[in-house]
């Protein structure tokens, strides 16, 4: 049952509603919205970071900014799918997954996307801790984690309202500042003269589209989390427009800006925080302090859904407790990652997004193709073929992966090009719809229950 208090546009108010639906008294807000979250959400240190690594590595310009392009036109999609979800049931995403899978079959997503945002959490984390290490030398690890973890998780604790403010007005600081980083990288002389040192490309580029697609789709198992309070007849094709616009615009335009900034740096440059510092002169402050809030704008959404993906494992603890439990756990694992920031980056980024395009494959089938809304958790008596769909797909896609930990046989022989994310997808939607139709079950009305 949904609380009977009224939220309405609040800032400064905890939010009082869990995993519960929205009723219609207290639905707010603007489809516009979306772009603001998602644009200030995305213009993060996590995006800057991922576009630096393939021009270290030496990766042509040109093949790097198509992957940038690909991959972030797939994912802004993905998770714009998944925003325009939220509005229909008034429930986080979690929630109507286990809608589709089940109630207990439902434990599995919403424990991996737990897993997810906290490992998230400590990606951004650990990049702010080091942005603020190089505005104060002196300052220990431990202290810069643990002032960003206080900052970010009161803003989780507050809730939906708060982070979209809070995002509205990242858009428009951190649009302001990236502007004047990007202005300052406009016709440095390195630039021109680059010479990549990987002449077969091809396979790097595989492992960066599927790099830049893993980040951004990575939004999409809370996607609704962030628009389920918009009225119900809301248009779900302004929802989708501008979800996937802000998304890719912040995506892609920190990517480059992360390229460009190795490019100018150098070969030798490794950690992405230090060569920022180094290239942008009288502008390295401010953009190191661009970097820092965008990390704050990204972690406040991945502290805010993990207290949700918990409530959908049924923890039975009010929501705002369970961010602060998520902002200490977070403050761990970045204490314990700091020491190897691009392994730990790089292998995280992969490995645990390969569970989200068989999950996301489930989910569009069941919400777009075959329309089924509004089922009942407890009138789900055939959560199986979701789950199985799933684990399927997943086990389906394993020889195609391509990491640091793990290189599947196939992708072996294609030089380890990465295809998981798109095997996954088609498998376990394919598997679902067949399923499905031969169940023979029959589509819910469009209308609530």
């Amino acid at each position: 049952m949904a609380l009977d208090t009224q939220y309405g546009s609040t800032v400064l108010k905890v939010e009082p509603f869990g995993i519960e639906p929205v009723t219609d008294r207290e639905r707010h807000g603007r489809p516009r919205s979306q772009f603001t979250l998602w644009f200030g959400s995305n213009l993060t240190i996590a995006d800057y970071a991922l576009g630096f690594f393939p021009i270290s590595l030496g990766m042509p310009w040109g093949w790097t900014v198509a992957a940038i392009l690909v991959g972030n036109l797939l994912g802004a999609w993905v998770l714009a799918l998944c925003a325009a979800m939220g509005p229909s049931y008034g429930l986080p995403q979690l929630m109507i997954s286990k809608r589709i899978f089940g109630n207990r079959a439902g434990y599995l997503p919403a424990l991996l996307n737990y897993v997810s945002t906290i490992g998230w959490f400590s990606v951004n984390n650990i990049l702010g801790s080091f942005g603020l290490r190089s505005l104060w030398p002196g300052l220990p690890f431990w202290q810069a984690a643990l002032l960003l973890v206080l900052i970010q998780g009161l803003i989780a604790i507050y809730g939906h309202n708060l982070i979209h403010t809070y995002e509205r007005i990242m858009s428009v600081v951190l649009g302001i500042l990236f502007l004047l980083v990007t202005i300052s990288l406009i016709g440095r002389p390195a630039l021109g003269f680059y010479q990549p040192t990987v002449h077969s490309p091809w396979v790097l580029f595989a492992i960066m589209v599927a790099a830049t697609f893993s980040y951004i789709g990575s939004w999409g198992p809370y996607a609704s989390d962030y628009s389920r309070y918009l009225s119900s007849r809301t248009p779900r094709r302004s929802i989708m427009a501008w979800s996937f616009l802000g998304a890719l615009i912040a995506s892609v335009w920190l990517e480059l800006v992360g390229a460009a900034v190795a490019v100018v740096a150098g070969p030798a440059a490794s950690n992405p925080i230090a060569a920022l510092h180094s290239v942008t002169g009288a502008l390295a402050s401010i953009s190191v302090i661009a970097i820092i809030l965008g990390g704050t704008a990204a972690d406040a959404l991945n502290l805010y859904s993990n207290a949700l993906s918990a409530g959908a494992l049924d923890l039975r603890l009010p929501r705002w407790s369970l961010a602060a439990l998520a902002s200490l756990i977070g403050l761990g694992l970045s204490l314990a990652g700091s020491g190897s920031f691009e392994q730990y980056y790089d292998n995280f980024l992969l490995l645990l997004g390969y569970w989200m395009t068989p999950w996301m494959g489930i989910m569009f089938a069941d919400f777009y193709l075959r329309q089924v809304r509004f089922r009942p958790i407890n009138a789900t008596p055939k959560g199986w073929r979701a789950l199985l769909s799933f684990v399927v797909g997943f086990l389906e896609s394993i020889p195609f992966m391509s990491s640091t930990l793990f290189t599947g046989p196939i992708a072996h022989r294609l030089g380890g090009a990465d295809l998981t994310f798109y095997v996954g997808f088609f498998v376990a939607m394919t598997l679902y719809l067949v399923w499905s139709r031969s169940g023979h079950e029959t589509a819910e009305s469009n209308t609530h229950p």
